[in-house]
């Protein structure tokens, strides 16, 4: 998103705890063509967060746009949880998110302008086995963020709210998540490139009209799915999720976690599924141009529509002077009693 960001000459703060990773994004910002500002921050802190946008101000100008991004996970299934971890996921995860838009309020409203974009997940709708505090997590971040939207329309505010609903990426996170699990975890489903996720991001900051963008065909399956038939989908990940998101390669008794301190280091935006990662979703081109597809789609059936009538016109114009051809001869007298055929 970063890169994104700064192809189109962005001025970027950059907010994360890994201080190797993040000066390390802040020097590909700045290759880009944009500015960057690394600040070391815990989203987890609410002191630290309003720290950062006040220098993001200070050094970078108004924020236009707040992307609430950070994330962290527990791999494992609900009977293995601890208080402790459960508690530091919904901190990162949701409360991290409700403390950045907060910042962000605070700068935008009384100016009357910005973005806020919230990355979510399809995991926000459709739970998932062996995630349950990082679902749970996300699903508080959508229910935040309804509530939220309805009380800038109340108050008419040009302040603009948007979400961004992702499918299973090709992120570190499978690599560096807290996990009881034997074997290393790995997403589940269709996997995609964090280079799709990025774009459709950086579109929603751009153009934030839309409620909430989808990304993906698995995460639309997965969200209308969950609305159509949520028995089903249960029935459904208990039978895949659990062995579907570990791969063959035996835990690694030296790996290290992320959920209380960074792992150190400059890990970039890919983990270790390039080969099976796609770089593009279709799904997305579909949604993206789908004012005119349904366009097109509107002129096609009206097309259709018209070339129908204009054929049951030719069709009645047959059948009508077939029928006045069979009218019996209406010379005088000829017509007693006879039934006249109908004429459509």
């Amino acid at each position: 998103v970063a890169r994104e960001l700064a192809r189109r000459g962005a001025a970027v703060g950059l907010l994360a705890r890994g201080e190797e990773g993040l000066e390390a994004a802040a020097v590909e910002v700045r290759e880009a063509g944009g500015r960057a500002l690394a600040l070391p921050t815990d989203v987890a802190d609410p002191a630290q967060v309003e720290a950062a946008a006040q220098a993001v101000e200070e050094t970078l100008g108004p924020i236009d746009v707040w992307i609430n991004n950070a994330m962290v996970t527990v791999m494992a299934p609900v009977k293995e949880l601890t208080p402790e971890d459960v508690q530091r996921v919904t901190d990162v995860t949701y409360h991290g998110t409700v403390y950045g838009t907060l910042a962000a309020l605070r700068r935008m409203l009384p100016r009357d302008r910005g973005t806020i974009v919230q990355v979510g997940s399809a995991l926000a709708y459709r739970s998932i086995p062996l995630q349950a505090a990082y679902c749970a997590a996300k699903h508080a971040v959508a229910g935040f963020t309804d509530s939220l939207r309805s009380e800038i329309l109340h108050d008419r505010s040009a302040v603009r709210l948007t979400a961004v609903h992702l499918p299973a990426l090709n992120t570190p996170q499978f690599t560096w998540s807290k996990t009881t699990l034997d074997h290393e975890p790995q997403p589940l489903g269709k996997i995609f490139q964090p280079e799709v996720a990025a774009r459709v991001i950086v579109h929603a900051a751009r153009r934030p009209r839309r409620r909430e963008y989808w990304v993906g065909a698995s995460a639309v399956v997965a969200i209308l799915g969950q609305r159509i038939a949520p028995a089903a989908g249960d029935r459904y990940l208990a039978r895949v999720a659990v062995e579907g998101q570990q791969s063959d390669e035996p835990i690694d008794p030296r790996r290290r976690h992320n959920l209380y301190e960074p792992v150190p280091g400059d890990h970039g935006a890919h983990g270790p599924f390039d080969a099976r990662a796609r770089a593009r979703s279709w799904q997305w081109r579909l949604s993206r141009n789908r004012g005119w597809l349904l366009a097109a789609a509107g002129l096609g059936a009206a097309a259709a529509l018209g070339l129908r009538q204009q054929r049951r016109g030719d069709g009645d114009v047959e059948q009508s002077a077939a029928t006045v051809g069979e009218m019996p001869d209406q010379r005088p007298g000829t017509m007693r009693n006879r039934r006249l055929p109908s004429i459509r």
